[in-house]
């Protein structure tokens, strides 16, 4: 089966959706494939920054998208030892959405399925998995994939790989990732949550542990964090260890722990933080994690993949309409994403090596790292560490074109 497009984006996450629905939005005929048959996967990430809610607001949608079921947390804490500082403090922030939204991955991409739908030139295939590219020469104008109704043959003008980390049609362009290491993965699983359980996000320190706690409704979303590696040590200790491990971490009844049911309910996230060198080739780019994996910290992965998708589409959907797209307009769009990448990665690192690495190497009580202690010295600078936590080193706009634009 072949079909021509002008834009082919291959994965459904944060930011192949939300590429695909502007540039529908701004009139370009786009196909999004995603590989499996539905947006459903447990613990994926969930928040949902100020950042992003904004573009909610800026394309009209944002009071539909708060009807969805999430909790809104303004405040986030950290704790070592006995000490516990708010780090955090989105309620001053100069934007209407002052606060991080958890809400789950799936209704967020359920969302912008329906709302891309709405659009003549949208098109998403669920179940669909692009296996490699096509060339003419050294441009790259289209994308195999396999189909529940067989091979499919994509032509497009522009293929955009927003397949991930481990992306495919990354790897088929011949790109790869520099490595700049993590110390820890880490293990998730759900505790239920009661009533009397505290509203905040927390993260706490101790020696040779990390803890961190996210209030989802009746159920806390927890993030136990170990070396890099440390999976099957873990395990092989075994699930009555690993809770008493839990339980002395827990700010309420120890007890409660021993709700985690079997391993088959803790998940690992193996961390990693690369970024390409080059993120685009004639006909080609990588967005999102295909370009950055980033650290979980500070949960701001999938609010610098939808960055990168709205940097994409101001750019993109004129020279796509026009038939006029050039290798300069792909690389105005790494030009552009590239300082807030860096520059969140560089942060992220710094945490890793002055907090995380160092917590989990410890065998005694932990003090709070400087940068702790002079925001617990001067909390306004919670405010600081709130803005560029919420809205990052360079919060895109979507432009007035896509805003105003019906999809014709």
């Amino acid at each position: 089966m072949d079909q021509r497009v002008t834009c082919c984006v291959t994965g459904g996450g944060p930011a192949g959706m939300m590429l695909g629905v502007l540039l529908a939005r701004a009139g370009v005929k786009v196909c999004v494939l995603e590989k499996h048959a539905d947006f459903f996967r447990d613990f994926r990430g969930d928040t949902i920054h100020p950042s992003t809610l904004r573009m909610m607001e800026e394309l009209g949608w944002l009071d539909e998208f708060l009807k969805l079921p999430h909790q809104e947390v303004q405040r986030l804490f950290m704790q070592f030892g006995d000490t516990r500082v708010e780090m955090a403090d989105f309620s001053h922030l100069p934007i209407t959405t002052k606060f991080i939204a958890l809400m789950p991955q799936w209704d967020f991409l359920n969302f912008l399925a329906e709302k891309g739908r709405t659009y003549p030139g949208f098109d998403l295939k669920m179940s669909t998995e692009a296996t490699g590219l096509i060339y003419d020469g050294d441009r790259v104008t289209g994308v195999t994939a396999k189909s529940p109704s067989g091979p499919l043959t994509i032509k497009a003008d522009l293929v955009v790989a927003a397949d991930g980390r481990n992306s495919t049609l990354r790897a088929a362009a011949g790109f790869v990732p520099e490595n700049f290491g993590a110390p820890m993965d880490v293990m998730w699983f759900r505790l239920p949550r009661l009533p009397t359980d505290a509203a905040d996000v927390a993260g706490r320190f101790e020696g040779g542990h990390i803890f961190i706690m996210i209030p989802r409704g009746d159920y806390w979303q927890c993030a136990y964090i170990i070396p890099k590696g440390g999976d099957a040590a873990t395990r092989a200790a075994g699930l009555e260890a690993f809770r008493k491990s839990v339980g002395a971490l827990l700010p309420f009844d120890p007890a409660r722990a021993n709700d985690i049911p079997d391993w088959d309910h803790v998940k690992l996230l193996t961390v990693a933080v690369d970024r390409l060198k080059t993120w685009s080739k004639p006909g080609f780019l990588c967005i999102g994690d295909a370009a950055h994996a980033m650290s979980p910290i500070g949960g701001v992965g999938i609010n610098l993949a939808v960055q990168d998708a709205v940097a994409a589409a101001n750019r993109l959907w004129q020279p796509l309409k026009e038939g006029d797209l050039q290798m300069s307009d792909l690389r105005v769009i790494q030009s552009r994403r590239t300082f807030p990448t860096v520059a969140t990665q560089r942060l992220q690192l710094a945490i890793q090596n002055s907090v995380i690495s160092k917590a989990l190497k410890a065998t005694g009580p932990l003090k709070p790292p400087g940068f702790v202690r002079l925001v617990e010295t001067f909390p306004f600078l919670s405010r600081f560490t709130a803005r560029v936590l919420g809205l990052g080193f360079r919060p895109e706009h979507i432009a007035q074109h896509i805003r105003a634009s019906n999809g014709r």
